[in-house]
């Protein structure tokens, strides 16, 4: 072997041990002057650049927008020593394609904002700079949220690290796979009604969806108001921890965030369970279709937890039966008023129909909105829309937001019995790329387990808990009442030590 073969070999092996580190070791190692932020990056983008051809999580690296911010926090440690240093300083992240980011890219997965460059940052992506942490690219989603397969991106589907045939999951489909494939430790999404906790099963790792207010919402383009919220994906509970506490709190140009302050996570991320009471949600174990390997997962949740201190008992939340049908009312009616700002006048694409000068403003509108709206969106709005028309708001809006009133009250209800709750993540594990595309029930089904939360408001979170018998990762939910966070992580981190899983996780597709 010639010396340059084995300069190659062990820049390999470095690279490899760089990206299967977790975010909490790379930033001690940063700080502590192992490695360089720059060396981290570099790692991380030599992964993106030769697997993420066949995965796609990226719909647009920004590699050397990374580089500099790596060489900057190199030099200010040198300069200013390592104190000086933030928490997440040199750990690489993934940006779900959502949130604004200043002068890069921002398509939402849409053909209608290709080539958009927000004039200003998400609050969440200031505090992930403001938190050191360095935004390695945006990743591939769903069309404005709207899926559970990553599939609806307009610009071609995002593959699952364990088997390149099988859907990642959605929406934040790119997010879940850029962490599950070793492209970053972490990463941000969105959860609108299961778009973090749905592809966090899908690709084995950690999907957090805090309370609704806990994380602004300035800068984020809008898919349901009332439901979406930012969370973090990570290889483990600790890193999902500090990812979290870097971009929440309350921030003044969110109407809906929440001004009391955040109650730490990671001083009593180790406290255990003991004395915690943990309800499993009848509705939510019994749904249609579910598989027995995912029942069997949550079987051996409960035993662990019962091992580790916690009393378990079964809960009924009567309403959560009604959650997929109240959803698919509420969440497009509130789409078809956030999405009438893509006009073709203001931003995005523009299409002018028929000869220069002959078309009217509504002309070029429906030929912008048939251009740029994939079939998916176009089926919500017209969903939404018509649940909003007069005549039919009231049978059909309304009573969706009731059916909303009775789910908050049977969640709240449940919590004055338990700490949490738990239940599958997901019925299934990942499908196979096609499978559901031409049948949207079968697609929206995927979601069933997740949605209940986003209609209460409430905290939730999917923990990796051991792989099917085809070899794909299988999520375990843990739900929390608003403001739950901190008791619902450590109920996450004693199934994460049960399991025993994120130490071995790495996907069986890109190695």
């Amino acid at each position: 072997m010639s010396s340059s073969d084995s300069d190659h070999d062990r820049d390999h092996d470095r690279d490899r041990d760089l990206t299967s580190r977790s975010a909490a070791g790379l930033a001690a190692a940063v700080r502590s002057g192992e490695v360089s932020a720059r060396e981290v990056v570099d790692a991380h983008l030599a992964r993106i650049e030769a697997l993420d051809g066949s995965v796609h999580a990226f719909l647009h690296v920004t590699a050397d927008g990374a580089r500099a911010r790596a060489d900057a926090l190199d030099a200010q440690r040198r300069s200013d020593g390592p104190e000086s240093l933030p928490p997440l300083a040199g750990v690489p992240v993934a940006v779900k394609d959502v949130l604004c980011t200043r002068g890069v890219p921002t398509t939402c997965g849409s053909r209608i904002l290709e080539g958009w460059l927000p004039p200003y940052d998400a609050t969440v992506v200031a505090r992930l700079e403001a938190s050191g942490a360095i935004a390695v690219g945006k990743a591939n989603m769903d069309e404005f949220a709207m899926g559970s397969s990553t599939e609806n991106s307009a610009f071609g589907p995002t593959h699952n690290p364990w088997d390149l045939g099988r859907v990642p999951g959605g929406s934040s489909g790119g997010s879940a796979a850029a962490v599950a494939a070793g492209f970053a430790p972490l990463a941000l999404g969105t959860d609108t009604g299961g778009s973090i906790r749905q592809p966090a099963a899908l690709c084995g790792v950690v999907g957090v969806k805090p309370t609704y207010g806990r994380v602004s919402r300035y800068g984020v383009v809008a898919f349901a108001s009332s439901l979406d919220q930012v969370g973090p994906f990570a290889r483990t509970v600790e890193d999902a921890a500090l990812l979290l506490e870097a971009v929440w709190g309350h921030d003044p140009a969110d109407s809906t965030s929440i001004p009391t302050p955040c109650e730490p996570i990671l001083p009593g991320l180790e406290r255990g369970v003991a004395g915690l009471r943990v309800g499993v949600v009848r509705e939510l174990t019994e749904v249609d279709g579910i598989q027995p390997e995912v029942s069997a997962a949550l079987e051996q949740a409960v035993k662990l937890l019962e091992q580790a201190g916690a009393t378990l008992d079964s809960v009924s939340v009567p309403s959560a039966i009604y959650g997929l049908p109240a959803y698919y009312l509420i969440a497009p009616a509130e789409a078809s008023s956030n999405l009438a700002r893509f006009d073709g006048i203001r931003y995005g694409l523009r299409v002018v129909p028929g000869e220069p000068g002959s078309a009217n403003a509504a002309a070029m509108n429906g030929a912008t909105r048939h251009a740029g709206f994939g079939a998916e969106v176009k089926r919500r709005i017209m969903l939404g829309t018509y649940a909003l028309s007069a005549g039919y708001y009231d049978a059909y809006y309304g009573q969706a937001q009731r059916v909303r009133t009775l789910i908050i009250r049977d969640f709240d209800r449940a919590y004055e019995h338990f700490d949490v709750l738990l239940s599958p993540t997901t019925p299934t594990t990942a499908f196979p790329l096609g499978d559901k595309v031409d049948d949207p029930l079968a697609m929206y089904l995927s979601d069933v387990c997740t949605i209940p939360t986003n209609l209460a408001g409430a905290a939730a979170m999917s923990i990796p808990a051991g792989l099917d018998g085809s070899g794909l990762p299988i999520g375990v939910q843990v739900l929390a009442p608003g403001l739950g966070e901190a008791v619902m992580f450590r109920v996450a981190r004693a199934l994460e030590l049960g399991f025993g899983f994120a130490a071995r996780a790495r996907p069986g597709g890109p190695a």
